[in-house]
């Protein structure tokens, strides 16, 4: 078992630890995905059913690099975005991949069409605007973004309109949650929708209700695996428990240290007591980092170590000590994005180093302007990393084309497209159309609706006909997309670039057989439109918030405006945020420092202003108290020269 003798002992002991619950600690940079995959690979040398075994993880890009590991043990060819479509084969995916493989072969049994839309949180949002005026609230007395992110908080807790009223009793904001809420369900069921969160509340919902729904994924996963189990909330939570039970082979890896979404409903809780759940749990402590130099891993031990809960561990490398982690000081945000700009120049024309090595972290986004700013006045190359290509307009479009043919009654997806490329029909236009009065509209414009109508007919023929990449060409084509879009220059040649990109990813499912092929395609855009479909094809220094660089790694990392009350954040005056009180507050805001801190690899440059104008007010500020935690015998100090601003650099 020569695989074996290539993982530390820790490692080793989680990987060979086959029946019964594993509890896997595993601190940032420790080999968490090679243990995990080589866990699932030992157990299939040992007589394991492949088809046995189930891995979940929280992203595609974390689903996607654990598939293609496990096929390159395997001997296997790489899966692409896909998951593994075969029975004899583990199924890796995303909580969002599993529930929707849960409903598409048992949802019906609770009242779910086995051809359900996928609404992503766009569209989801789209719906909540149509559900409040159908519930009678107008739009500008509560934003409908905040009603969005209360029902999606509240489905991953498994809650129901009613349970919210109860709980929150009958304020206004409740009140309008609530009818909102119900509205929405109302016009999703018609539409044969689930949105995002119900592709995890409905599983559970069936597992709870269905027994032989129930016993029948039971004995098809024998061997259950969930990665960044931190991050879980009581949807996921329950939906891991139902399949692990009543067998309990359950091999949880997570980190206490990283869990950093409470705010959005993932609950430390459910990490902290699973060895009450899962009574005689195995727990293995993986704390050797492979990643950072010893300085950078001695300062987030230090910055960690103040939290209250956590599980117990100490990072530990064998990597040598490392430059000394820099600290620079600006009189103002402008100053700051300027040092940085220029640090980060000279980084490049020192040669060896790539721009795509470089990563500049921030806790808010509205921080990326002033250092935009400077980068481009630097002609710094650099990339904020956040454009999904998912979300792009033209692409949307040509999804919604195809669910709009396949589904007549998705009309949140036939109001998107019905005037594109513009054809003449407007918003009343469109009312009338939804309400039944097509036949009281004018002779002209019924021709446009009707040719339109026709439109989605063929669309719908080509979709049994043609294989995914020939649809989204025919959808472009025959809808006048093409034609447009030449009509608009650089922007629709750039726009026409991102629906050939489209084309080659849906080649990649011709492979599949053509019953399932554009079920699998439809569903796994909807899932990369959810996460981490982030645009990389661009070049340069990567500039993002903290949140959005966990589980990446670069040589060389700017933590920036590392002052109290942005980091950590004070989120406006310290009322409860997403349900969790000051102290967990103040906790996560220290799990986030410490993940942008061992997101470096070589090198790391801390960084703060002494002056920030936020909302047009500037104000003096006070250095964060995460940096009085660094030990300072591991720490340069450097002040902001006069310099302010800069000459653009020559590579």
């Amino acid at each position: 078992m020569d695989y074996l003798e290539q993982l530390n002992p820790p490692q080793r002991e989680a990987v060979s630890h086959k029946d019964g619950p594993v509890l896997v600690i595993a601190g940032a940079g420790a080999g968490k995905t090679r243990t995990l995959t080589y866990r699932i690979y030992h157990l299939i040398k040992n007589g394991v059913h492949p088809g046995s075994i189930l891995a979940v993880t929280f992203t595609n890009k974390a689903a996607r690099e654990m598939r293609d590991r496990m096929r390159a043990l395997l001997g296997i060819e790489k899966s692409g975005f896909t998951p593994f479509p075969h029975e004899s084969e583990p199924f890796i995916g995303t909580f969002h991949a599993l529930g929707i493989r849960i409903l598409r072969e048992k949802g019906h049994e609770i009242g779910i069409p086995k051809n359900f839309v996928i609404k992503d949180r766009e569209g989801a949002l789209a719906l909540v605007k149509e559900a409040m005026t159908e519930a009678g609230y107008d739009k500008t007395q509560i934003e409908p973004k905040k009603i969005h992110a209360i029902i999606s908080r509240e489905k991953g807790e498994l809650g129901s309109p009613d349970d919210y009223l109860a709980q929150r009793g009958g304020g206004f904001i409740p009140k309008t949650v609530a009818d909102v809420w119900l509205a929405y369900e109302k016009i999703l069921k018609k539409e044969r929708a689930l949105d995002f969160d119900d592709l995890l509340a409905k599983p559970v919902m069936l597992l709870e209700m269905k027994k032989g729904a129930r016993e029948h994924f039971r004995e098809k996963w024998h061997y259950i695996h969930i990665d960044e189990y931190q991050d879980t909330n009581r949807a996921q939570y329950m939906l891991a428990k139902a399949l692990a039970e009543p067998r309990n082979n359950i091999c949880a890896v997570g980190d206490v240290d990283q869990n950093i979404y409470g705010w959005r409903g993932s609950s430390i809780k459910n990490i902290l007591r699973f060895e009450k759940d899962y009574p005689n749990t195995k727990v293995v402590l993986l704390e050797e980092n492979y990643r950072s130099t010893a300085r950078i891993i001695r300062a987030a031990n230090e910055v960690i170590g103040k939290n209250r809960f956590r599980i117990e561990k100490t990072l530990f490398t064998k990597n040598g000590e490392g430059e000394k982690i820099s600290l620079f000081v600006s009189p103002n945000e402008k100053a700051e994005a300027f040092r940085i700009a220029r640090t980060t120049g000279t980084l490049l024309r020192s040669g060896g180093v790539r721009a795509e090595d470089i990563a500049v972290l921030y806790r808010a986004n509205f921080q990326s302007r002033a250092l935009e700013e400077a980068f481009l006045a630097l002609e710094v190359p650099y990339q904020v990393v956040g454009t999904r290509f998912f979300d792009r307009k033209e692409v949307k479009d040509v999804l919604a084309f195809i669910n709009a043919a396949r589904n007549p009654e998705s009309l949140g997806d036939i109001k998107r497209v019905i005037n594109v490329p513009p054809r003449g029909i407007g918003k009343t236009t469109v009312a009338k159309v939804f309400s039944g009065m097509r036949a009281s509209l004018p002779s002209a414009t019924a021709l446009r609706v009707n040719d339109f109508y026709a439109l989605l007919e063929r669309i719908a023929r080509a979709a049994e006909e043609k294989s995914v990449a020939e649809l989204v060409l025919f959808i472009v084509t025959e809808s006048g997309l093409k034609s447009a879009l030449a009509k608009e220059g650089d922007e629709g040649v750039e726009r026409m670039e991102n629906i050939q990109e489209l084309v080659g990813l849906a080649k990649r499912y011709d492979i599949l057989p053509k019953e399932t092929a554009l079920d699998t395609f439809m569903e796994d855009t909807a899932l990369l439109s959810a996460d981490d479909a982030t645009e990389e094809r661009k070049k340069g220094v990567r500039l993002m918030t903290v949140h959005a660089a966990k589980g990446l790694e670069f040589p060389y990392v700017f933590v920036t405006g590392l002052e109290d009350g942005l980091f950590p954040h004070d989120f406006f005056g310290g009322s409860e945020r997403g349900g969790l009180s000051a102290e967990e507050r103040g906790e996560e805001e220290r799990r986030l420092f410490y993940v942008a801190v061992t997101r470096a690899a070589k090198k790391l440059f801390l960084s703060y202003a002494q002056a920030r104008t936020i909302f047009g007010n500037t104000e003096y500020t006070v250095p964060s108290p995460f940096i009085a935690d660094i030990p300072e015998d591991i720490v340069e100090y450097e002040s902001f020269d006069d310099a302010g601003e800069g000459e653009a650099i020559e590579f």
